[in-house]
């Protein structure tokens, strides 16, 4: 086969074909009479696993040289296994990187039409209201009830609750202290203790899959749900036990940084409005 017809079969561009042979990746092709070069199957087996293991992340002289022992010799199965396991490693971190964007998505799309409710009941000259609710307040809660309070400051009154009352978790004390936030003074609150209360948002932070944090039906028109796993379930030793909960600040400030704004808005356009009435 000609030049082209390979590169097409292998999905590369003919240049890029040349470039292989000119540094010794692929060997030199057999060549016909009238000079053109003569490709066979082979030639196409060897390119295809070249480019194959190139999208893995490998060099092309190491390439090409797993792909002349696979091919020739049988061999380089040992070489190429944990190659493929680092990618399919690198594949799941990606999927779980993409299913946090997704569900930061639809936090963020609840939230806005949230915060249009709870605009129209807003008091422009009172702080924003938030409750956060987990099952024990000693991890979410508290570190989302820190965490907006820092990054929203006194435009926001921010409260947490658990539905079983527990004990504010160290590690999650120590990961806020990372930040330069002082929580070793919490204490857990149960939810009966703001049930009389008005909050303009109601978050529960439980996992979607696991756990049901209920809320008394006065706050289910304002109320937000954000599925988070607990770090507290993690098991391991303390560094494995911290890093769960340092990934847990790092999922809750993505989702208040935005929720923050949303909020401010909305309190603002309640407020025009008002002035406008």
């Amino acid at each position: 086969m000609r030049i082209a017809e390979l590169a097409r079969r292998a999905g590369v561009a003919a240049s890029a074909v040349r470039w292989y042979e000119q540094a010794g990746v692929l060997p030199a092709p057999a060549r016909r009479d009238n000079g053109y070069r003569d490709y066979g199957e082979a030639d196409l087996a060897r390119l295809r696993l070249v480019v194959a293991l190139r999208r893995l992340g490998l060099h092309p002289a190491e390439a090409g040289r797993l792909a002349r022992l696979r091919l020739e010799q049988g061999e380089a199965d040992a070489g190429l296994a944990p190659l493929l396991a680092q990618q399919r490693a690198a594949i799941a971190r990606q999927r779980d990187d993409l299913d946090r964007l997704e569900a930061e998505l639809r936090d963020l799309e609840t939230a806005i039409s949230a915060a249009g409710r709870s605009a129209a009941r807003a008091t422009p000259s009172d702080p924003i209201r938030v409750l956060f609710v987990c099952m024990h307040n000693s991890a979410r809660s508290q570190i989302a009830e820190a965490l907006l309070g820092e990054f929203g400051g006194p435009r926001f009154h921010v409260r947490s609750a658990g539905t079983d009352v527990g004990r504010v978790h160290p590690l999650a004390v120590r990961v806020l202290a990372e930040m330069g936030i002082d929580w070793g003074a919490a204490r857990s609150k149960p939810v009966s203790e703001f049930a009389d209360e008005h909050w303009d948002y109601v978050i529960t932070v439980c996992d979607r899959a696991r756990e049901r944090c209920p809320v008394p039906q006065s706050w289910a028109d304002n109320a937000l749900h954000w599925g988070l796993d607990d770090p507290a379930d993690v098991e391991g030793s303390e560094e494995e036990r911290l890093a769960a909960f340092r990934r847990t600040r790092e999922e809750l400030a993505a989702r208040l940084r935005p929720f923050v704004e949303v909020a401010l808005q909305a309190a603002r356009r309640s407020s025009r409005a008002r002035a406008t009435a």
